[in-house]
Order: C-alpha cells, then structure tokens, then sequence
C-alpha cells in the first residue's frame, strides 16, 4: 500500500511538471501585471531588458522566509536583475505588510489569489516556486523548491 502510494504521488509530481509547457521554452512571453503592496503596479512585459526572477512565496513557508534574504541580495548585487514576490496564500494585505516588517525585502511583493493565480505561471506544484524570467521575456528556468544565489548565477552565465 505505501509502494502504491508513492508510485501515485511520483506519477502526480511527472504529470505536473510535463503539463507546464511554458516553462520549457515555447515561444510564448509570460505575462504578468499585478498591483504590490505597497499600492505600485508591476507589469513583468516593462521589464525587458533585465533578468527578472518571480517567486512564489507564503509566510507559513520556511523554506521561502530562508530564500527571501538570499534573493533581496542577489537582486541587489546585480543591476540586471529585479524581482517580484508573489504572496500565494489568503491573507490580509494588512497582515503580510507586517511580517514584511519582520522579513523586509528589497523587491516589491504582490498577493495573488490561490483560486486564481496568475494565468502565465498557473498554481505552483510546491512553495517556493521560482521562475527566472531572461531579458527577452522568456522563462529561463522554472525552480521547485528552494533556491540559492548559485543557482540564479549558473543559468544567468550560462546564458551569456
């Protein structure tokens, strides 16, 4: 029965990541326009020219808080690069503002509603959920899971 179970979720995970089409270099552009937090607008198509990472996040999620700071940085450290947090949980904006307070960012973030996410990048298999957007405006790489600042830098370099 546990073998059975595996096999199950292991064949959920392949047909989840096979349906994503996207994410594995069609010649459509994502788009993404959302409204942050803090009342601006972020649209992903006025970002051309840059790398641009968007990440799924949620404050119950550790390993997104961890990956928070290393992202700020990253984005910080490299002026071809910008970023979007997408918030993918219900809560009040006047919550999230809070525990950006206790976990600031140096990129804007943005709610998006789990029922209806964001119509390019669909519903995420896991948090974080991380897609790195390249200069022309197509996805890079899509990473499940966490990321680290080697990982952005190895698919930047290897795309120069």
């Amino acid at each position: 029965m546990k073998r059975l179970f595996l096999l199950m979720c292991l064949g959920l995970l392949l047909a989840g990541l096979g349906s994503v089409s996207h994410a594995s270099g069609t010649d459509a552009l994502p788009t993404l326009k959302v409204d942050t937090l803090a009342g601006k607008s972020f649209d992903l198509a006025a970002q051309r020219g840059k790398w641009v990472i968007v990440n799924y996040w949620a404050t119950w999620c550790h390993p997104c808080i961890h990956e928070m700071p290393a992202i700020s940085t990253f984005v910080q450290d490299h002026d071809d690069v910008t970023a979007i947090g997408l918030a993918y949980q219900d809560a009040d904006p006047v919550d999230l503002r809070a525990f950006l307070k206790k976990h600031p960012v140096s990129y804007p973030i943005a709610k998006v509603d789990p029922a209806h996410p964001p119509a390019a990048f669909g519903a995420p298999l896991g948090l974080p959920t991380t897609y790195l957007i390249a200069p022309d405006g197509h996805i890079a790489k899509r990473f499940v899971g966490p990321i680290t600042p080697a990982d952005l830098k190895k698919v930047i370099d290897a795309a120069k």
